[in-house]
């Protein structure tokens, strides 16, 4: 069975980034570790940093702790938990990938220029929620087409639109169209300021999956089932390819997907190990 696997596929920079630095305090024998939710979305790897004495916690918890390290994950936080951690006297590691500090500084920057800030991506996900905590007048996060139709501009107040960084590419363009017709008197159209703020590791995953995916006759995705990215790539995938499924680890395959299958793609959310794609790339070449 021929197998081919994305060059993509794996740890970004921002949570390869926030992984080591765990790790790096881990080696320094810095204690007690916390980390600010999980720092990556896969199981595996929260574990072994468990088992190593990282706890996890969540922001409603700082309160609580009266020493230690905690690290602020990839996706970034809101200003205030900054200064939650700060008046806890607690010192702390910013792990907040680069791509998702510049939204912060924009949405900042534009909230205290006066715009209103619309942020396309899923209310529900953590580094949403942290641009949320940077702006300081009014915003908007807009998921789909139903919240871009619903969506009422401000009269008198120029637009600043930015996208969660794991955000679909063209899902992003057909939503700022949307935006781009909005008219609050039928006569002036509201100033937009649009960008784009997918981090080009997103949107160079994306497009290698949606490839890969048009041409083999199997494609397995690859990460953690909170990941919001992975479930990104596996819709992108599913598009192209009927057969296409999201699995974790090799435990997950059966020999029911590769039926009639002699092309096999792979690819992995920016939270997958290297070690688990290897190890679903083997599994897949020697059992089926």
């Amino acid at each position: 069975m021929k197998v081919v696997t994305a060059k993509t596929a794996g740890f970004c920079f921002g949570v390869q980034r926030a992984v080591d630095k765990v790790y790096e305090l881990i080696s320094q024998n810095v204690a007690p570790i916390y980390t600010l939710g999980p720092i990556i979305h896969n199981e595996g790897v929260v574990e072994d940093l468990e088992k190593k004495g990282v706890q996890v916690i969540q922001e409603d918890q700082l309160e609580t702790i009266q020493e230690g390290t905690v690290v602020i994950r990839s996706h970034g936080v809101g200003k205030n938990v900054y200064d939650r951690i700060k008046a806890q006297g607690l010192d702390y590691v910013d792990a907040t990938c680069p791509f998702v500090l510049k939204i912060h500084r924009i949405v900042e920057r534009e909230s205290l220029a006066g715009s209103q800030i619309v942020i396309i991506g899923d209310r529900e996900h953590p580094e949403v929620q942290g641009i949320c905590g940077w702006c300081t007048g009014p915003f908007t996060v807009i998921r789909n087409k139903e919240d871009a139709d619903q969506f009422v501009p401000i009269m008198g107040k120029k637009i600043c639109v930015v996208s969660q960084t794991t955000f679909n590419y063209n899902k992003f363009k057909d939503l700022v169209e949307i935006l781009r017709k909005k008219r609050y008197d039928n006569t002036v159209l509201n100033i937009l300021n649009i960008l784009n703020t997918i981090c080009n590791a997103t949107e160079e995953r994306q497009k290698e999956a949606k490839h890969i995916a048009g041409e083999v006759d199997t494609m397995l995705v690859v990460g953690g089932r909170h990941s919001s990215n992975t479930q990104k790539l596996f819709e992108i995938c599913k598009k192209e390819c009927e057969n296409t499924y999201y699995i974790q680890t090799p435990v997950d395959l059966d020999s029911e997907m590769f039926q009639c299958s002699s092309y096999v793609g792979i690819t992995a959310g920016a939270s997958t190990p290297k070690k688990i794609i290897e190890e679903v790339q083997e599994h897949v070449r020697i059992k089926f």
